[in-house]
């Protein structure tokens, strides 16, 4: 009889031939378990894997060792060992030849609508974002209306985008309705945590004490008429005429601000 060790002590095959395809180490593979698993097999049905390993246990039988694709653990080295790596029947592995799918492109510039609609043609930015939202754009362009919200635009500012852009209303003593294009200097801004209110300024701040600001940060701004603080009588719920106007025009330079943004992937001056 063979030695029980002797047989455990054999190096494993590298290579295995499924469905007339040779698979080896860092081959790509789908998983099909059997029927009647475990949770694990369940949860990992379909789901695509990259060959680590082969192992052939004391009955000659060939099991493969994998870890999942898109599991963010597979690269640690050694210390991938508990919890990222799985093993399967080497009859349990469909081969895939073709090349690795694309990923989807990750977000790589974020279009901030911000402002308050209740204060006259401080609800610029929203309005632009609005319209922005309804159009179709270049695929890496997020638009947000964040509004007033201060705090969820620093924590959005943690993705990891190339270039954020603020769209706002700022007083330069310009006639009402005048579009600027500025590019914000990325070590300005204050630390003020301010959760109903919108200070771009003050939420680079915050979004750096997070931890991150994008590299690039660029903000889209009109000339603002009527600026209502909030503490009148009444509130004014709509832009003034030249704010109104500029509109369409402040929706045409963002769109161009971001093709230009992705098509080089260096700040626009």
């Amino acid at each position: 009889m063979t030695d029980f060790w002797t047989e455990m002590g054999r190096p494993a095959p590298e290579s295995a031939v499924v469905d007339g395809v040779e698979v080896r180490k860092g081959s790509r593979v789908v998983l099909r378990p059997h029927a009647g698993g475990d949770v694990f097999d369940l949860a990992l049905s379909e789901r695509v894997a990259i060959v680590e390993a082969f192992e052939e246990d004391a009955e000659g039988r060939l099991h493969v060792t994998v870890t999942l694709e898109d599991d963010p653990g597979r690269e640690l080295g050694a210390a991938n060992v508990l919890g990222h790596r799985f093993f399967f029947g080497i009859d349990e592995v469909e081969p895939l030849t073709g090349p690795p799918e694309p990923a989807p492109p990750k977000p790589r510039v974020l279009v901030a609508g911000v402002g308050n609609v209740f204060l006259g043609d401080d609800g610029f930015g929203v309005e632009v974002a609005a319209r922005l939202g309804r159009r179709e754009l270049p695929e890496g362009v997020v638009v947000g209306d964040y509004g007033i919200r201060g705090m969820d635009l620093a924590y959005a500012l943690q993705e990891p985008y190339e270039a954020v852009v603020f769209v706002d209303t700022a007083p330069r003593g310009e006639p009402p309705g005048t579009l600027s294009l500025i590019e914000a200097d990325v070590e300005d801004g204050e630390v003020v945590i301010d959760t109903h209110g919108m200070d771009p300024r003050r939420v680079l701040g915050l979004a750096r004490a997070l931890g991150r600001v994008p590299p690039r940060v660029y903000v889209v701004a009109c000339e603002p008429r009527t600026i209502v603080q909030g503490d009148e009588d009444e509130l004014v719920g709509e832009l003034s005429p030249p704010v109104l106007a500029a509109v369409e025009e402040a929706v045409a330079l963002v769109e161009s601000l971001v093709a230009e943004l992705l098509e080089t992937g260096k700040a626009v001056t």
